[in-house]
């Protein structure tokens, strides 16, 4: 058995890129999630810490994600991992891993 699963809070760090492809609609946003910085027992002082995410929303929730999601936009999301690779004009291979959304919350706007 094993398990593919995505548990994000954290906020929209631009608006929603809406596009179809075929006859889906496809939205794809950016996720900041910030580990805060703490100080440990021995007195060392650990930064601040933000990780950005690729998100990926398709049909209803990309619809969704149109209408009420924007740039600052605290979201739960659930999903999972998908790693893409591809080459580019210049014949490099390049490799993107993304969430792919199977359900989110708005927290707020």
């Amino acid at each position: 058995m094993s398990v593919n699963k995505v548990i994000l809070v954290g906020n929209v760090g631009r608006d929603p890129e809406m596009r179809y492809v075929e006859t889906r609609l496809l939205a794809t946003m950016s996720l900041a999630t910030t580990e805060r910085a703490y100080t440990t027992a021995a007195g060392v002082q650990i930064p601040e810490r933000t990780e950005w995410h690729t998100i990926v929303m398709w049909d209803a929730a990309a619809e969704m994600a149109e209408k009420y999601i924007r740039k600052g936009t605290k979201l739960f999301v659930e999903g999972k991992l998908r790693t893409r690779v591809w080459q580019d004009r210049n014949a490099i291979k390049r490799t993107v891993t993304e969430i792919y959304v199977e359900n989110f919350d708005i927290l707020s706007r």
